[in-house]
């Protein structure tokens, strides 16, 4: 039975909606193979189905109105790849975990990740923790790493920007299927990533952002890593469920510290409390796996933009990483309140500056 054949039957097996990769590989292995499991009948099924008579009804039924060939058609019609965990192209780190995938779904590039590190932390992140995970992800992009994260709010995001600022190489790994955009907003997002990076989910299409499917991603973006580098998390975050398979797997774990004020940055002192790494720069994640530095990266260090004019570039000079409030501006800068209002709007529309609640800007670029 070929390669080929076995994956056809393991989309039409993770298919099914009573199924998930741990029940799928029971069958496969009490069948033998993934298609013997797709035909087996209802008599073969019962002991594999002992005492959930409605999942086996569900699978019965799900068996009646799909057929593999008609689930794997509807693959190709969206543009999507499948690889297995018996191909060549499936992630190798993968393959070592506990219950690995048996299939992925993704749209973009098959990638290696060897050199892959992941970006994870709290959905509502502070202005703080966005800059960092976005300032290592562009700093590890030039240096060769392939960033990894899961395409959520806060964190996950900034990380990918991040990358593809640098025009890196980015993963996103999904807890839905491909074909649903979650979180809606980054629809725009998710195309650049295809374009360069991947897209990738072990849920078949039209699966939902179901809550619990969350936890079973998480070990996924683990698993391909080197190690997790936790931005920002609270106390009860799932990025901590990140860092207990990243541990389980043996990865590195890495931490950024933060004020002992912010709730955000309650687990990340701790886990440096615990024994994670501190991250204050890519540097020491350079230096954990014993890289030169291919590109001389230094927080806030930047080529000055060009085609502004003095005053515009005095303006951009004063702004930095940390907000600063409009009137601050005004006193330091000796310059009339409305050119310095007018210059920052200009700023923002170059995408060199943004405005924060309460009158405070950073410099974007």
């Amino acid at each position: 039975m070929g390669k080929e054949e076995n994956k056809i039957y393991l989309v039409a097996l993770i298919s099914a909606p009573s199924i998930n990769t741990k029940s799928c590989a029971k069958l496969c292995h009490w069948f033998g193979s993934p298609r013997a499991a797709w035909e087996a009948n209802d008599k073969e099924l019962k002991p594999i189905f002992e005492g959930k008579a409605e999942a086996m009804e569900q699978f019965i039924h799900y068996r009646k109105t799909n057929t593999p060939e008609k689930l794997w058609a509807k693959i190709e019609t969206e543009d999507v790849w499948v690889t297995s965990i018996e191909d060549e192209t499936y992630p190798i780190p993968l393959k070592t975990i506990q219950d690995p995938p048996l299939v992925l779904f993704g749209k973009g590039k098959c990638l290696s990740y060897e050199k892959a590190v992941a970006i994870v932390g709290s959905r509502k992140a502070t202005y703080y923790g966005k800059h960092v995970a976005e300032t290592l992800a562009r700093g590890l992009s030039d240096e060769g790493f392939l960033i990894v994260s899961g395409m959520a709010r806060g964190i996950d995001t900034a990380a990918h920007l991040g990358a593809l600022k640098s025009n890196g190489i980015t993963t996103a790994v999904l807890g839905c299927g491909l074909d649903i955009v979650y979180p809606p907003e980054n629809r725009e997002l998710m195309e650049r990533i295809q374009k360069l990076g991947t897209v990738m989910s072990e849920f078949p299409l039209g699966t939902r952002p179901e809550s619990w499917n969350f936890p079973a991603r998480n070990r996924i973006i683990s698993g391909l890593c080197l190690g997790v580098i936790v931005v920002e998390a609270t106390e009860k975050s799932g990025a901590l469920i990140t860092v207990d398979y990243a541990l389980d797997q043996g990865k590195d774990v890495f931490a950024v510290p933060g004020p002992i004020t912010s709730p955000n940055s309650a687990a990340t002192n701790q886990l440096i409390k615990e024994g994670a790494k501190m991250v204050t720069s890519t540097q020491d994640i350079l230096e954990e796996y014993k890289l030169p530095a291919q590109v001389a990266f230094k927080w806030g260090e930047e080529k000055p933009p060009m085609n502004l004019t003095p005053d515009e570039q005095k303006v951009f000079s004063a702004l930095g990483s940390m907000p600063i409030h409009g009137d601050a501006l005004v006193q330091s800068l000796a310059l009339q309140a409305s050119t310095v209002q007018s210059i920052l709007l200009h700023l923002e529309l170059k995408g060199l500056a943004k405005q924060l609640p309460g009158k405070y800007f950073v410099k974007s670029y």
